[in-house]
């Protein structure tokens, strides 16, 4: 039985095992399989990093105060987070990475840096 490359279809020399013909049809291959997922986890991940960096910039001191319409003014997404961190009392934190938010009243922010 002749045994074909699984991306470009060309004849398999070697190992009985073998499923690709090069390198570069093996992560072609595996990249085209995985696109759909890859693009999702980019797309987050670019989020994160916006926030991650909107945060830094408006938090230099790391302690500081700034609006809800600044943020978003920035293109801050209040949907993509890491973590959270509820203190003892019930206030609850809300970090992307370790650059974190509180809510405060008039739609203000308490900014923080975890240390």
């Amino acid at each position: 039985m002749q045994r074909s490359c699984l991306e470009c279809g060309e004849k398999l020399v070697g190992r009985e095992d073998k499923k690709f013909c090069s390198d570069y049809c093996r992560n072609a291959h595996h990249n085209k399989a995985n696109r759909g997922e890859i693009a999702i986890i980019r797309a987050v991940n670019n989020q994160l990093r916006k926030n991650y960096k909107i945060l830094q910039d408006l938090n230099p001191e790391n302690k500081g105060k700034t609006s809800k319409s600044r943020l978003l003014e920035k293109g801050f997404s209040f949907n993509h987070i890491t973590s959270i961190y509820t203190t003892k009392t019930g206030t609850v934190y809300y970090f992307v990475y370790d650059q974190g938010y509180l809510p405060l009243e008039n739609e203000y922010y308490a900014l923080v840096k975890r240390t």
